[in-house]
């Protein structure tokens, strides 16, 4: 059986968005395996000064991060998109064993083939030291960010 994953390419606006928003409720599950099924079986990625190839490399990938990333929670936002690329802004809050609290910035560009399976990920993040009184992602950790909780442009981010 092959693999899909919908919204297809070419992107509108709203499928666009809709892929987004699949992402971010993806990554907040914070399961490796669930979120490495959004990748082709030979997806490659840039993360940071990582290079990651393929869903073994991916799953191993995100379990380390979220070892280490505690409490983590994602938005992104939709930059550009145009037939099927998907370039997007996101911040996401985690701490650190010690209790450090961190919001970590970045971009990513997707690629992504007829299938709707990404097969191109490069994201460029930067991480700021911050005071757990300055968190604006607040929600249950169990689960994705609900609908009402404001977006990226929403909190001023």
């Amino acid at each position: 059986m092959t693999e899909s994953r919908p919204p297809f390419p070419p992107f509108s606006r709203e499928t666009a968005v809709q892929k987004v928003r699949g992402a971010e409720d993806g990554w907040n599950s914070r399961d490796p395996q669930r979120v490495s099924l959004a990748y082709s079986p030979d997806s490659r990625w840039r993360n940071r000064s990582q290079f990651v190839n393929g869903r073994e490399e991916i799953v191993a990938f995100l379990t380390r991060k979220w070892e280490k990333e505690l409490d983590y929670r994602l938005i992104k936002e939709l930059f550009a998109f145009t037939d099927n690329h998907i370039a997007v802004r996101f911040a996401y809050e985690w701490h650190d064993d010690s209790g450090n609290w961190f919001r970590s910035y970045g971009n990513e560009n997707w690629v992504f083939a007829e299938n709707g399976l990404m097969t191109q990920r490069f994201a460029c993040i930067n991480d700021l030291p911050i005071k757990e009184s300055e968190r604006k992602f607040h929600w249950d950790r169990s689960g994705p960010r609900p609908a009402d909780h404001p977006g990226l442009s929403d909190l001023g981010l």
